[in-house]
């Protein structure tokens, strides 16, 4: 028999799964106990709720991603650091497509609002990492004269935001890293490159 800690991970690892499905359908906890084959009450031993279920892989994504991100921080070129986190981020989704519907907080309409706002605050947390990278990548001349970090952390959000929408959308048949190193060069040239002008009134 599964040890407590054995089985909650089970228990998130198959809801994972159902969340993969090309055609989504309404995560229950009686489906979920099908999957598992065990009684509904069975979960509740282990989680108190769905939403509890949901908070697991949202910390589990947290704890991915922001692992992830530390380590790339840690080294290199701000501008370098804007792209290793922004491909990770879209590999990321790529590999765990479950999650991604997670991220693009699709899975989340109904449920409870504070999951939605935990999604939020990992959104805000992301826009700040890529802004402090663009603001090393300013700090080093990497950056065109007047590009604002903060505006810029918002837009390559934004585009990654994109991309796992279009992902979960088209069924996972359109990848998030498709056209990925033509797209950065256009990212990079907007960063580095001579800075547009503003059209005058």
């Amino acid at each position: 028999m599964p040890k407590t800690g054995e089985r909650k991970l089970q228990i998130l690892q198959v809801l994972a799964e159902m969340l993969e499905s090309p055609t989504p359908e309404k995560i229950t906890t009686a489906a979920l106990a099908g999957r598992l084959e065990v009684s509904e009450a069975a979960l509740y031993r282990h989680f108190a709720s769905k939403a509890q279920m949901y908070e697991g892989l949202i910390e589990f994504i947290e704890t991915t991603l922001f692992g992830l991100v530390n380590k790339i921080c840690s080294e290199g070129r701000g501008l370098d650091q804007v792209r290793a986190i922004t491909q990770m981020l879209l590999g990321f989704a790529e590999k765990n497509r479950g999650m991604t519907r997670m991220l693009t907080g699709e899975v989340l309409v109904n449920e409870h609002a504070r999951l939605q706002a935990r999604m939020n605050q990992l959104m805000d947390r992301l826009e700040v990492s890529l802004k402090q990278s663009l603001r090393i990548a300013a700090s080093e001349g990497g950056l065109a004269s007047g590009v604002e970090t903060g505006a810029a952390a918002n837009l390559i959000l934004a585009y990654v935001m994109g991309r796992w929408q279009q992902f979960v959308k088209s069924g996972f048949r359109r990848l998030p890293t498709e056209h990925w190193e033509t797209q950065w060069q256009f990212l990079a040239t907007a960063l580095a490159g001579a800075r547009a002008p503003v059209p005058t009134a």
